[in-house]
């Protein structure tokens, strides 16, 4: 008889991911809260903001109605797929058919880990940038591809590096996977360097993904442009939006996959065996917040950059001069000179024990983000002061 598993084996598919960088600082973070120690938590990305009241009364109604408590479309209900294709047309000046160009996903992540799932084989090349958020590199892995990051610590030295790797390699890659305004690095481009990313693949037959999730946070006047804008994009490309910034809807989980209509019915064929779709009632609100809350968008985005704003002034007051980011909810800072040689993880366990604040490291987002820590604007205005001023006394007395 076989023996069982020990708790020291591992899965397949587990082993290729690494150690959860951010285990030790949450598991910090647990034990200052159980020794009611005021923690300023800046690390996670994870909106505080309240979900507009019209959207939540929507959902409520529909959860009363007994119709809409039966399995839903895995592609999403056709009202919803409706209404994200008319906002990409009012919006962007986009034309989407909501039938074969547009699939409702649980959230961003669902769409991207699936569409990589669907669409890459083993020995597939991904490009993606580096620093990255995890799952662009790791859901690659998972799906049995090949992961290749290039340097990011500016928009044009990626560009310049994706244009030397299609000059200098044998077989151009399968897929880029791109996303602008960037997380964690808040690096921003405009309509013609999305146009020059998409000439470059059109050329060489590489796919693009477009992870979209901060669409609607630019800072300063800077409106983050639709890759579906460009022309002819949809014939390689797709982007993944998302409503959990856009309307503080993080813990709902609607997202969209739209363009390119082989990938589209890709993750749609996968999905129809992973999954019922999402609760109906979730969607009948998800369209309400389409069709009614664009205004909601700006409230959202302006608090946001009041948030960014305090945190720059509050940071260059002590002496950590950062820029101000365009966009997203996150600033990206270097790590000051002084605790530079100790790396990104050593300094955010040392700011959390000695100022009570907590920010992400950058070795978490890939070996090229050492060297960084990123702040996610999640606590209002009051506690960013709180924790600009801790941070400042840390730093003068370390």
């Amino acid at each position: 008889m076989k023996a069982p598993m020990s708790g020291t084996d591992e899965f397949y598919r587990i082993q290729k991911l690494p150690p959860y960088v951010f285990a030790v600082l949450n598991e910090m973070k647990a034990k200052a809260r159980a020794a009611q120690m005021d923690i300023v938590d800046l690390g996670m990305g994870n909106p505080d903001g309240a979900t507009p009241s019209v959207i939540v009364d929507k959902l409520v109604e529909a959860a009363r109605n007994p119709r809409n408590h039966r399995y839903s479309l895995s592609r999403g209900i056709p009202k919803l797929r409706e209404e994200i294709v008319k906002r990409y047309k009012r919006n962007y000046d986009v034309d989407l058919d909501s039938e074969k160009e547009a699939i409702v996903t649980m959230g961003a992540k669902d769409a991207l880990a699936h569409l990589l799932f669907a669409t890459i084989g083993p020995g597939d090349v991904v490009v993606a940038p580096n620093p990255a958020y995890p799952i662009h590199q790791y859901g690659v892995i998972m799906s049995e591809g090949h992961s290749q990051m290039l340097p990011m610590p500016d928009a044009a030295t990626f560009l310049e590096r994706l244009r030397g790797l299609f000059r200098e390699s044998p077989k151009p890659p399968k897929m880029l996977l791109i996303s602008f305004p960037h997380n964690p690095t808040t690096v921003c481009v405009d309509l013609a360097y999305l146009t020059e990313i998409v000439e470059l693949c059109r050329e060489h037959g590489t796919l693009i993904v477009h992870d979209f999730a901060y669409a609607d946070y630019g800072f300063d006047g800077y409106v983050p442009p639709s890759i579906l804008q460009v022309p002819g994009a949809k014939d390689i490309a797709v982007e993944i939006f998302s409503m959990s910034k856009s309307y503080e809807m993080a813990g709902w989980r609607v997202g969209f996959c739209l363009g390119n209509a082989k990938m589209i019915a890709a993750l749609a064929r996968i999905k129809s065996y992973l999954d019922y779709g999402m609760f109906q009632p979730i969607q009948i609100a998800a369209i309400v917040a389409l069709r009614d809350c664009e205004a909601e968008t700006k409230r959202i985005c302006a608090g946001y950059q009041a948030r960014r704003d305090v945190l720059v002034e509050g940071l260059n007051r002590a002496g950590w001069m950062v820029e101000p980011p365009k966009g997203t909810m996150f600033l990206w800072a270097p790590l000051p000179e002084k605790f530079k040689a100790a790396g990104s993880l050593e300094f955010c366990k040392t700011l959390m024990e000695k100022a009570l604040v907590a920010v992400s490291p950058g070795i978490g987002f890939g070996p090229m983000g050492e060297g960084y820590v990123r702040f996610a604007l999640v606590e209002n205005e009051h506690r960013i002061r709180q924790a600009t001023r801790s941070i400042a006394h840390f730093l003068r007395h370390e």
